[in-house]
C-alpha cells in the first residue's frame, strides 16, 4: 500500500519542514510515503471563502482516483487515540486499498465536493491548529502508528 499526504500551500516555517521531512524519511522504512503540496490559490483577497475552498477542492480531486481511500484531516472528524489510529491504518492495509490518501486542506477547510468524495474524516484534536503545523503533527502520528504496529519502543502506553 502507498500512503500519500496532500497539503494545500507551502509552509514558510523551516522548522515545520524539517520535522515533516524527518518523519517522512522514517515512514519510508515501513511504507511508501509521499507528500504532495498543492500551490496556494492565487488572488485570494478577491475570492470568497467558498470560492477559495472550491478552487482548492478541484485541485485536490484531480489527484484522487476512484480506488483511493480518501481520509480528510478535519476538525469534525473522528478523534482516535494513537493505538486506535494504528489499528485503522492496519485495517486499511489489510483491506486491499492500494493508496490511502490523507488531505490537509487550506485555512478554510474543504469544499462540499471534497467532503462528498471523502471516505472518512479524522480529527487530530478538538483544538484548532494551523494547516501548516498540523503537517508535522500528522506525520509524527503516522510514524507512531507504524511503530505501534511493529511493536517498536517508540510509543508508551
Amino acid at each position: 500500500m502507498n500512503i500519500e499526504l496532500i497539503v494545500v500551500g507551502k509552509t514558510d516555517l523551516k522548522e515545520v519542514d524539517a520535522l515533516v521531512s524527518m518523519y517522512s524519511k522514517r515512514l519510508n522504512h515501513y511504507v511508501k510515503f509521499a507528500i504532495t503540496t498543492l500551490p496556494d490559490v492565487r488572488n485570494t483577497r478577491k475570492l470568497s471563502e467558498s470560492e477559495q475552498k472550491r478552487l482548492e477542492g478541484e485541485a485536490i480531486l484531480r489527484l484522487i482516483t476512484d480506488s483511493d481511500h480518501l481520509m480528510l484531516l478535519d476538525e469534525h472528524g473522528a478523534e482516535l487515540r494513537s493505538l486506535e489510529f494504528a489499528d485503522l491504518v492496519q485495517r486499511r492495509m489489510s483491506s486491499g486499498v492500494k493508496r490511502l490518501v490523507f488531505v490537509i486542506g487550506g485555512p478554510y477547510g474543504f469544499s462540499d465536493a471534497v467532503y462528498q468524495r471523502a471516505n472518512s474524516k479524522l480529527s487530530l484534536s478538538k483544538m484548532t491548529f494551523s494547516h501548516q503545523i498540523v503537517r508535522a503533527i500528522f506525520a509524527e502520528q503516522l510514524y507512531r502508528a507504524f511503530t505501534i504496529l511493529k511493536n517498536e519502543p517508540y510509543h508508551h502506553e
